[in-house]
């Protein structure tokens, strides 16, 4: 196979992303380029490529003459991410609400019944995650503004691991009720309301985040379950 080729570099990113999202490269760990290579069974060049992209999107950071390191698991910064998202998310949301039509509302509404009502042993790790990121990029997608939806993508790549160890904590219920909530109010046109709702369903305080990313560093050092499933499905 020739690995140079834009397919394989693309899969390279693609396999390499999932590495660092679900820290099977570890949390602030400098990344040996020939041992990667080797274990993705690739050159250095798709490689290389694949680790330039996933700096630049925020998954790694590089300096010069040292290379690649995976970005930490800190709770300051972590932080911050759930503030910029905050921020977004509300924007996108009173924008729904202005922009959506009432069809579009009603199956927004479906889709987060659909959620609610699916049997937790078939939404393991990944599935149940993706079903809570697919609500809230319905709500962006609403908005009608493809830049919205574009960053709350990235930005919901760049806290999934946070995110997925904050549902196996037992947030689900809760979540999947603040979700039939925030619709409510988005079908009664009611922005303020679920404007106000949506902040409080997506704020976390430093001293949870911090709790979160103990739990993290236990999961990440015996066996990452998300880190398995993410894998297997990029492989």
């Amino acid at each position: 196979m020739n690995d140079s080729s834009p397919r394989s570099a693309d899969r390279v990113h693609e396999q390499v992303k999932a590495m660092a999202v679900t820290y099977r490269l570890r949390p602030a760990e400098r990344i040996n380029e020939v041992e990667l290579a080797r274990q993705l069974g690739v050159s250095r060049t798709p490689l290389r490529e694949a680790l330039n992209r996933l700096a630049a999107e925020g998954f790694l950071t590089t300096e010069p003459n040292r290379g690649y390191t995976v970005r930490p698991l800190d709770p300051a910064r972590v932080l911050t991410l759930y503030e910029y998202r905050a921020m977004l998310e509300t924007a996108a949301l009173r924008l729904a609400c202005e922009r959506a039509d009432d069809a579009a509302l009603a199956e927004l509404a479906g889709f987060a019944a659909l959620s609610r009502d699916t049997p937790e042993e078939d939404t393991e790790a990944l599935r149940l995650l993706a079903l809570d990121e697919a609500f809230h990029e319905r709500i962006a997608a609403l908005s009608g503004n493809e830049e919205m939806l574009r960053s709350l993508r990235s930005l919901n790549e760049r806290i999934r691991f946070i995110r997925w160890i904050d549902m196996r904590k037992g947030r689900r219920a809760a979540t999947q009720e603040e979700h039939g909530r925030i619709t409510a109010h988005l079908r009664a046109r009611d922005a303020e309301a679920a404007a106000a709702l949506m902040q409080t369903h997506i704020a976390r305080r430093l001293d949870q985040i911090t709790d979160t990313i103990r739990a993290g560093f236990a999961e990440i050092y015996t066996g990452n379950a998300l880190a398995a499933q993410a894998l297997g499905e990029v492989a």
